[in-house]
């Protein structure tokens, strides 16, 4: 298949607004196309500038010969890993777990989740 501007244009590529609380508006990137970002003033203009932008970055890295990522979609990941632990970890995992009356697999998926979060809300 020949992946041409029109092919990459039709890829979901993530979206991330953040409000710009110094200046005001808001700043728009695309984390799959490092460096592609615009900034908008009104929130209803996110769209169209995104795709204005997304869209003058896959023409110059194509004319670059610059590599360009396609997002990831959730079907390239099973919901499975498997992690080695220190035993005493693994002890009090299963013991707070069993505090809680959830599996360990549930109480480890709260404890990961919980900390995503905070690691997210403090980047």
């Amino acid at each position: 298949m020949n992946k041409d501007l029109e092919y990459y244009l039709s890829l979901p590529y993530k979206m991330v607004i953040t409000p710009d609380i110094e200046e005001g508006g808001y700043t728009v990137s695309c984390p799959d196309l490092p460096g592609c970002l615009t900034c908008v003033e009104n929130i209803n203009d996110v769209f169209t500038m995104f795709d204005d932008a997304k869209r003058c970055w896959l023409e110059a890295a194509l004319e670059e010969g610059i590599e360009i990522k396609e997002p990831l979609s959730e079907e390239n990941y099973s919901g499975q890993f498997k992690l080695r632990m220190p035993k005493s970890l693994h002890k009090t995992l299963a013991e707070h777990s069993k505090e809680e009356g959830i599996s360990m697999n549930q109480y480890c998926l709260y404890l990961l989740t919980k900390n995503d979060a905070i690691h997210h809300i403090s980047n």
